[in-house]
């Protein structure tokens, strides 16, 4: 799957690097969690860095197989737990 960076996205980062965001969507596992008041084509994916952070991308569905990098941030508490949970399943 094609990811593509905005250039506004890139600009508003804070405290995770573009690398980290790009290892996260290119994991092994990736958990799809729909963002809820976003609609149908925005989707959360819960994934883990090479190094093992677990972070949260937010990415939209673009033309034909393409997405963009909408954010970037950690897991909250809540959402690590229900990532480890699923990580378990797996």
């Amino acid at each position: 799957m094609p990811y593509h960076w905005l250039a506004v996205t890139l600009a508003a980062l804070r405290g995770v690097e573009p690398y980290e965001v790009l290892q996260a969507l290119g994991s092994d596992r990736r958990l799809p969690v729909s963002a809820v008041g976003l609609g149908p084509k925005v989707l959360g994916i819960f994934a883990r860095t090479g190094a093992g952070r677990p972070l949260v991308v937010t990415v939209r569905r673009g033309d034909g197989f393409d997405w963009w990098i909408l954010g970037a941030r950690d897991m909250t508490d809540d959402e690590f737990a229900t990532f480890e949970a699923w990580e378990a399943n797996q």
